[in-house]
């Protein structure tokens, strides 16, 4: 079992930042890759971004170059880095995990609200 916490969302002005953290607790040593998805009402819920514990990153096409995924492996953390938000990114953010069993395991989601 793990357990994920997100943390870090708010509001901010677009163009500012932000920087989202999830933090695993639990059976952190199964966990292979870590992400974050975002959701807002109405529709399904987007892959923002993943990262494996060798450090491979993978963004969605859209968020290239504004958002940042790293992780800390001994801390069993994943941080998403948002620079330059604009309003359409605000939505609730989720922290996803995978382990190499197959188990997927999800946070409680933070909201983050970007201002015009």
């Amino acid at each position: 079992q793990v357990q994920l916490v997100e943390s870090g969302g708010g509001l901010v002005q677009a163009g500012g930042s932000l920087r989202l953290s999830c933090a695993a607790s639990g059976s952190i040593f199964s966990i292979n890759t870590m992400g974050w998805y975002r959701q807002t009402p109405g529709k399904q819920r987007e892959w923002v971004a993943s990262i494996t514990n060798s450090g491979r990153r993978n963004y969605a096409d859209s968020l290239k170059g504004r958002f940042t995924i790293s992780r800390d492996n001994a801390k069993g953390t994943v941080y998403l880095q948002m620079d330059s938000l604009k309003p359409e990114d605000t939505a609730v953010y989720y922290c996803n995990s995978y382990s190499a069993g197959g188990s997927a395991y999800w946070g409680q989601g933070t909201q983050v609200t970007v201002s015009s």
